[in-house]
């Protein structure tokens, strides 16, 4: 074998002879064969044949050029990145596109209606009765899924009447009769899907718990709105019903037994094959809840519930950013030193709420006693004064004497306008503290 290479500008012969076991592969050993621009081999198999003079290639590598400073590690992760990175962005547009196909079907399917949905809405159904025959016939835990989104996506929106932190709540109509529909905002998704999960568990209606009836999710074009829609109450809630009117001793009983027998239905854990769990509210105040057209109450809001599974002892407490209301809060939950392992913590903190919402509901109680009314105005003497109101019993007037009445201090500083009737004097306007 001759071969002649450049090493540093100065040329190298190696003539030498190679045993025939290390001529492999046979017919093109790797020992001939020549390096482009750097080495030239040649191989003979004859006598004296490494007398052949070779010439070092011509193209061989220049002093003035520098060897690659890639090597084959760099190489590998300069083509190997981008086919990583194309193929990494050719998965994720097949992922969105399918997750919008599979969005856009099951539109489509909810668009659709069931055919046995027929049956379950026939025309000479309320909602009332469509609740009860569903509802009791089955598990307890409301209407089949179904039924929910028909009955969703065939409500007309009417008034709003309510706002809060979760979004908006309407007057709805179905078949001739009124629901309320709670709209969440897009943020509020969690709430939303837990406030419905609670309202769906087996054997949670009850009289004095918020009638629920369906969630669904609607696309008005723009985004997606969340509804949840219940048994509508024209009263309002407990805390409206509260400054609007005074409650009898009777209606203050009826008031305060259907909140402990609503919260006493949502603590009791009834063990059975379909059994229900135990559940606290935490979020329980004279907001959250509304009074029915028989003045009995129904506990709404379950936004924030936990739920108690009595075989694990363990308590299902929702990721959810929201926080009950301070003012009703108990002190341990207030100072965080409430056990959040025991389920009777959560039980004390809403009888603690409880016990503030009868304080609300007492101080607004009509024991019976006369109306007084403390004037703030010195009315000119005259031979007889008038005064009406609809806060004197029946509508009755209320005689003033003859003479100058002095301003005095009142217990409960709540204005309201008074029409004063003086005789020949004409007709005063005059505010007064009333004092029931």
């Amino acid at each position: 074998m001759v071969s002649i290479f450049n090493l540093d500008g100065m040329e190298h012969h190696v003539r030498t002879c190679i045993p025939k076991v290390e001529l492999v592969p046979a017919g093109k050993p790797f020992y001939c064969l020549s390096s482009e621009d750097l080495r030239n081999t040649h191989c003979c198999y004859t006598d004296f044949c490494n007398k052949i003079d070779l010439r070092v290639p011509s193209g061989h590598l220049k002093e003035s050029e520098h060897p690659s400073m890639w090597g084959p590690v760099e190489l590998v992760g300069i083509i190997a990145g981008p086919v990583f990175l194309l193929f990494l962005i050719i998965i994720i547009v097949f992922l969105v596109i399918n997750y919008h196909q599979r969005v856009y079907h099951n539109r489509q399917r909810l668009d659709m209606e069931d055919p046995s949905c027929e049956m379950c809405l026939s025309k000479d159904k309320t909602l009332q009765d469509l609740v009860y025959d569903l509802s009791t016939s089955g598990s307890g835990s409301g209407l089949p899924l179904f039924v929910q989104r028909t009955v969703a996506r065939t409500i007309v929106l009417q008034e709003i009447i309510g706002k809060g932190r979760f979004g908006e709540v309407w007057r709805g109509r179905w078949r001739g009769g009124d629901v309320a529909v709670k709209i969440f905002s897009s943020r509020e998704e969690r709430s939303w899907f837990r406030e419905a999960e609670i309202y769906q568990t087996v054997m949670l209606r009850h009289e004095n718990i918020l009638g629920f009836i369906a969630a669904d999710n609607k696309d008005n074009g723009t985004w997606t709105q969340l509804w949840l829609v219940s048994d509508y109450h024209e009263h309002g809630s407990l805390f409206d019903y509260l400054n609007r009117y005074t409650v009898t001793i009777e209606g203050m009983i009826k008031l305060a037994l259907s909140a402990a027998s609503g919260l006493a239905h949502l603590h009791m854990e009834i063990v059975g094959t379909q059994g229900k769990p135990g559940i606290a509210h935490r979020d329980l105040k004279s907001k959250n809840i509304l009074v029915k057209k028989n003045g009995m109450c129904a506990i709404a809001d379950l936004g924030l519930a936990v739920r108690h599974d009595a075989v694990t002892d363990t308590i299902d407490i929702a990721p959810n950013q929201r926080v009950g209301t301070k003012r009703y809060m108990a002190p341990e939950v207030l100072d965080e030193t409430i056990n959040m392992k025991h389920f009777d913590s959560f039980k004390c903190a809403d009888i603690y709420a409880l016990g503030l919402v009868y304080w609300e509901i007492a101080r607004r109680c009509n024991s019976g006693g006369t109306f007084l009314f403390c004037l703030l105005l010195l009315l000119p003497p005259s031979a007889g004064c008038w005064v009406t109101s609809g806060c004197s019993p029946e509508g009755a007037g209320v005689s003033l004497p003859p003479f100058s009445l002095q301003p005095v201090g009142c217990l409960v500083p709540e204005p309201i306008t008074l029409r004063v009737l003086i005789k020949d004097e004409g007709i005063l306007e005059v505010v007064v503290l009333k004092v029931c």
